[in-house]
Parts: C-alpha cells; structure tokens; sequence
C-alpha cells in the first residue's frame, strides 16, 4: 500500500509588521501541496518527515501534529481528509528551520544525502521556491508546511 503526502504551505503576514503576538498575525493558507506536484518518493518522505524511513534518515521534523494556530482553511481540509483517525504521522516545519537545516547530511548508508533527495532539483523544488518567496515577504519563521499522509 503506498502513503501520500498531502498538506499546506502557510504564512502569517502580519507578523513582519505588527508583530506575531498581534491579533491580526493569524496564520494564512498560501497554497495546497497538491498544486505543487510533490509526489510521493520515499526517501524524501523519510529525510523530511521521518514517514516510511527504512533508509535511516535523521529527519527534519517528526510526529508534532497539528499546529495549534493553523488557519481554519487547513484545519477544514485535514478534517476532509478524515483528521487523526484517517491521517498519521501529521506535523510542520517552518521555512527558518528548513533554510538552517544540514542538506549534506545522508542516510545510514551514506549514499543519498538530504539534497540529492528532497532539494531544489527534485519534485520538492517548487515547494522550495514558494516558501523561500514567503519567507523572503514575510519572514523565514512566519512562512510554514504542514503535512499529513493517507
């Protein structure tokens, strides 16, 4: 049986301005991951979100769940997904902490690296540029993906 990804990219305009504590500074959905083509490999599922990680992966975000904070628009897509009882392994990560993250770093077995299987030149590329564009709008911590997998 194979797993999907499937998730947002958010932002929080407010928060470069007003500060993020400002009622205004509620998150927003920037655009559905199904608009960007990421597929489904699973070496990058395990090198970013821990997800069918037989490759021995030392991944960039695991098992946080649900942002607390997250926009009405996701929490009613995840809901249509089925929420928790459907979906597993459902967490985020921000664009600071992905920008910060070593993409050198490989598998156990040291042939893929983080680059070579979810950087910029992979389906992963897009979801990529439109973070790095938020980010660079409204700040790397205001600019977040969030995924879950069916």
């Amino acid at each position: 049986m194979s797993t999907d990804v499937s998730g947002m990219i958010e932002c929080r305009p407010g928060a470069r301005l007003w500060g993020p504590d400002d009622e205004d500074s509620v998150w927003q959905v920037g655009i559905d991951l199904f608009l960007l083509n990421t597929g489904n490999a699973y070496d990058a599922l395990a090198c970013l979100f821990g997800v069918r990680n037989t490759f021995g992966f030392r991944p960039l975000t695991e098992g946080l769940g649900l942002p607390e904070d997250a926009s009405d628009r996701l929490r009613t897509d995840f809901a249509a997904y089925g929420g928790p009882p459907d979906v597993h392994s459902t967490t985020w990560i921000t664009w600071a902490e992905l920008t910060s993250a070593d993409w050198q770093e490989t598998d156990h077995s040291g042939k893929h690296s983080r680059q070579s299987v979810a950087g910029d030149q992979t389906h992963w590329g897009s979801v990529w540029t439109v973070m790095r564009t938020l980010g660079k709008l409204h700040g790397p911590e205001n600019v977040r993906l969030v995924v879950w997998f069916h």
